[in-house]
């Protein structure tokens, strides 16, 4: 059995590459459960609807042009391209992307306490198929 250490994640949104700023990411995919339950059955019972995915990423906050905030905030309420790989290197079978156009729902350009590292939060929703690639 593989086992796999997360440390060099690649995540691209809107074409810029934010990867050196990444704290974690997490991508959760699922499925609308449609109860299709009928008189006589003993059971619940569940049909799988559409398909759903979002994807949240903690990022080290950097105002910079062409860094996280300003990547970010113009995109809020819009739909992009975001790119996510567990490592940075080329794609293969055991460095598989997965890529979506989501709607960025959910920023948060400042917050935290004196003292803490300044970070940020982005979550986007699925507003396409996720696709898995290997190759």
């Amino acid at each position: 059995m593989a086992v796999h250490k997360l440390y060099n994640a690649s995540v691209v949104i809107n074409g810029v590459d934010l990867s050196d700023h990444v704290k974690s990411v997490t991508i959760n995919t699922g499925v609308n459960a449609l109860d299709d339950t009928a008189m006589g059955d003993s059971t619940k019972s569940n049909l799988g609807g559409l398909l759903t995915w979002d994807i949240t990423v903690d990022f080290e906050q950097d105002y910079a042009s062409g860094k996280v905030d300003a990547t970010l905030s113009p995109l809020v309420g819009s739909t992009t391209t975001i790119v996510c790989k567990p490592d940075a290197g080329s794609v293969s079978s055991t460095n598989p992307s997965w890529t979506g156009t989501g709607l960025l729902t959910s920023y948060k350009p400042l917050g935290g306490s004196v003292g803490d590292l300044h970070l940020t939060q982005g979550k986007f929703d699925s507003a396409s198929t996720l696709v898995r690639a290997t190759s």
